[in-house]
C-alpha cells in the first residue's frame, strides 16, 4: 500500500492513474444510448465514437468486429452494453462494448412522442407563445446547409417577392451527428445579432433519421428561448420535426417560407392601389352627400331668408303684447270697480256718515262715550265730536 498522500509523500503518476482505473472498474457493465460519429476497424476491433444526441459530449468504443451490427454507419443511433476501461499509458477513458443494438424506426418515434409530450406539458408549444412575424423585417437569418436547394428556394422567391430584402445566411450541417449542435450554434449567432428580425431554419425533404436533428431537445428549447420570430422550413408537406411545434410559424416548404417572410412588391403595389382607388370613391362619395346635405340646408326658407324668421317673430310678440295690453287694462278695471263698491260699502257703514248728518258724539275726558245723562254730573266737562271738528262743553 503506498504511503498517505502529502506534499512531502506525493503519489507518482503510475499511482494516481492506478487509483483512477480501479473506481472507473467499480462502475462495472452499463447500457449507454447514442449516436456513431466516427466509425473504423482496424485488426479485427472496430473502433467508434459515441456522441450524445443533445450535448456535445462523446466517448471512445472499442469492440470486436462480431459484436458491430451489420450495416452500421455514421450517424446510427445505437444502445450498446459496455464496460469502463481506463487506459493507464495515456490515461484515457474509453467503453469497452461486448453488445451493440441500432436504435429502430419505431423506438425512435416513441422516444420523440414521448419528448412531444414533455414539451407539450412544459408549455413550449402554446399558441400564446409564438410571435408574429413583421411585415417588412429589415433583415431575415437563414439557417440551412452550405449550397443547398433549400437555400436557393428561399433567397430566390424572397428576392424575387421583395426585391431589396437582407440576407444573412449561416451554413451548417443539417443532417448527421453534428447537425442538431452546429443548427443551435448558427440560430444563437442569428439570434445576438439586432438586425435580425426573422430567423428561417430550412431544409429539404429526407427520411426520418435525416430530420432526426431538428426533434432534438436542445434545439427545441434554445428556439423557444429566442428573442427573434423563427420560421421552421424542414422537409416537405408530411414531415413533421418538433422544431415545427415549437417555432413561431411553420413553413410547409423552404419556397413557403419565403413567402410568409416577406410580401410580395407586386401585390403590395397592387392592394395599395385599390385601396387608393378606394379611398379617392369613398372621400367623392363624401364630399357630394355633404355637398348635397348643404344644398337643401341652403334652400329651406330659414336660410334662403333670414328676415323671414325675425319678421314673423316680431309680429308673434306685438300680438302677445297688444294681449297682455288688454289684460292688464282689464284686471285694472276690474280693481278700481271693486275698489269703488268697497269704499262706499266702508263709508256707508262709517260714524262719520252719520255725524254728517247733523248727529254728534258726546265723550267723557277719559274717552268713553256719553250715552245717559244721569252719568254726567253739573260742571263736568265733555267733549263734542262732530262732522267737521270737536267742542269742549261744560254741563250745568
Amino acid at each position: 500500500m503506498p504511503a498517505a498522500n502529502s506534499a512531502d509523500t506525493p503519489w507518482p503518476v503510475r499511482t494516481v492513474a492506478r487509483k483512477i482505473g480501479e473506481w472507473v472498474a467499480r462502475l462495472g457493465e452499463v447500457w449507454v444510448e447514442g449516436q456513431v460519429t466516427q466509425l473504423s476497424t482496424r485488426s479485427g476491433t472496430c473502433f467508434l465514437v459515441l456522441r450524445d444526441t443533445s450535448a456535445d459530449i462523446s466517448v471512445s468504443v472499442t469492440c470486436r468486429r462480431d459484436v458491430l451490427p451489420d450495416p452500421l454507419g455514421e450517424g446510427a443511433r445505437v444502445v450498446l452494453r459496455a464496460r469502463p476501461d481506463f487506459y493507464l499509458g495515456r490515461g484515457s477513458l474509453s467503453l469497452r462494448a461486448t453488445e451493440i443494438r441500432p436504435v429502430g424506426i419505431g423506438e425512435l418515434l416513441a422516444r420523440l412522442e414521448k419528448l412531444k409530450k414533455l414539451l407539450t406539458a412544459e408549455g413550449l408549444f402554446d399558441i400564446g407563445r409564438k410571435r408574429q412575424l413583421p411585415f417588412l423585417p429589415r433583415a431575415v437569418g437563414l439557417v440551412t446547409g452550405r449550397a443547398s436547394a433549400a437555400e436557393r428556394d428561399v433567397l430566390t422567391v424572397a428576392r424575387q417577392r421583395w426585391p431589396g430584402v437582407a440576407f444573412r445566411v449561416e451554413n451548417c450541417a443539417v443532417q448527421g451527428p453534428n447537425a442538431a449542435a452546429e443548427v443551435i450554434g448558427a440560430i444563437r449567432r442569428l439570434d445576438a445579432d439586432p438586425d435580425i428580425e426573422v430567423v428561417v431554419v430550412a431544409r429539404g425533404g429526407g427520411s426520418v433519421e435525416d430530420l432526426l436533428p431538428f426533434s432534438d431537445e436542445a434545439l427545441c428549447r434554445a428556439v423557444a428561448a429566442c428573442r427573434t420570430a423563427v420560421v421552421s422550413a424542414i422537409g416537405h408537406e408530411p414531415d413533421s420535426p418538433l422544431l415545427d411545434h415549437v417555432a413561431d410559424v411553420r413553413a410547409a416548404t423552404p419556397t413557403d417560407a419565403a413567402k410568409r417572410v416577406v410580401p410580395d412588391v407586386v401585390e403590395e403595389a397592387r392592394r395599395v392601389g385599390q385601396l387608393r382607388d378606394r379611398l379617392r370613391r369613398t372621400t367623392r362619395a363624401r364630399i357630394t352627400a355633404e355637398q348635397q346635405w348643404l344644398d337643401a340646408a341652403r334652400s329651406r326658407p330659414v336660410l334662403a331668408d333670414p328676415g323671414q324668421l325675425l319678421r314673423s317673430r316680431v309680429a308673434d310678440c306685438d300680438v302677445v303684447r297688444d294681449r297682455l295690453r288688454r289684460q292688464i287694462r282689464q284686471r285694472v278695471g276690474a280693481a278700481l270697480t271693486d275698489l269703488s263698491h268697497a269704499r262706499a260699502r266702508v263709508t256707508a257703514l262709517s260714524p262719520a256718515a252719520t255725524l254728517n248728518r247733523g248727529y254728534a258724539v258726546v265723550q267723557q275726558q277719559d274717552g268713553r262715550v256719553l250715552l245717559d245723562e244721569d252719568d254726567a254730573a253739573s260742571g263736568d266737562r265733555l267733549r263734542v265730536r262732530l262732522a267737521i271738528g270737536r267742542l269742549d262743553v261744560t254741563v250745568e
